[in-house]
């Protein structure tokens, strides 16, 4: 009978493991503190107060935010730009990587430089300014989404995952009569969901935390993502990013930071709620393409 040697803990572990506990605890503390600040009472709140958990609960500043037009108004574009987009991205990179797996595709070994240059060289901001605006898509939801349907990471991942499947399966379709087009809706595509569930989570969290894109291409503040917004209420010395479309004075009876707070946890909410259905596919779509055989 073999008996496995229980493992020691030496004072270097003893003082490994504290240190990370203490990280991971004053890493929690700013979210705790957003979080608590955003449901305190207005009445109850004191400035310059460091808040562990509210001293009195309220939904006010929720309420608020949630009553005025500009907040509304870019949540409904943060949440297209993030679910068109995702579904954009999605056909684009997966279409794309499918093809580049064709070793008879003509012109394949052009396209594929072309991926890999961009993923060392890029054109810089004032090019893709200048694009955006001669294709005419300034101050448009779509100058948003068209300039990154894809990106060469997630092809190189999505190419390599693609080409870790049997191909085998794919001789099998076509033997049953199957196209290229069949093969790959019939077959290729039920077998990378694990991929597609762990890029859709990658391309929503990008697109629904667009900032700087935003920030440059659009200009009208009806237009304005979520993103953007917050930083209006959290950089500038007011809340007049949300109230000048809304309650009519209201955030002179609401404290600023607990209106600040409160957008920023909503501007969490929806991918803290998003992640744990995609969870369980995560680390394997994302291990899947990176062995090979």
């Amino acid at each position: 009978m073999s008996f496995v040697a229980k493992k020691q803990m030496t004072l270097f572990d003893w003082v490994n493991y504290t240190l990370l506990a203490l990280i991971s605890i004053t890493c929690i503390f700013p979210f705790l503190y957003v979080f608590s600040v955003s449901f305190t009472d207005p009445k109850a709140y004191i400035p310059l107060k460091f808040y562990v958990f509210p001293d009195s609960w309220s939904l006010a500043s929720y309420k608020y935010i949630l009553s005025t037009n500009s907040f509304l108004n870019a949540l409904k574009s943060t949440a297209f730009i993030t679910v068109v987009g995702t579904v954009f991205n999605i056909i684009v990179s997966f279409t794309l990587a499918y093809a580049l797996t064709k070793k008879a595709m003509p012109g394949r070994g052009v396209m594929m430089g072309g991926v890999i240059f961009t993923l060392v060289f890029s054109a810089g901001i004032v090019p893709s300014y200048l694009l955006v605006k001669e294709l005419g898509l300034l101050n448009s939801y779509w100058s948003l989404i068209w300039p990154s349907l894809t990106n060469a990471w997630s092809l190189i991942v999505i190419k390599s995952f693609l080409e870790s499947l049997p191909a085998e399966l794919e001789d099998s379709g076509k033997i049953d009569g199957c196209s290229d087009i069949g093969v790959f809706l019939r077959i290729i595509i039920p077998l990378s969901m694990p991929a597609i569930a762990a890029f859709t989570l990658f391309f929503a969290v990008s697109h629904w935390n667009t900032y700087f894109n935003a920030l440059i291409y659009i200009s009208d503040s009806k237009k304005w993502t979520l993103q953007v917004l917050v930083k209006t209420l959290v950089v500038d010395s007011d809340s007049t990013g949300v109230g000048q479309a809304g309650a009519g004075g209201d955030d002179r009876v609401i404290p600023q930071e607990t209106i600040r707070m409160a957008s920023i946890v909503m501007s969490m909410v929806p991918i803290l709620l998003i992640y744990p259905f995609l969870q369980k596919h995560f680390a394997k779509g994302v291990m899947l393409g990176s062995v090979k055989g």
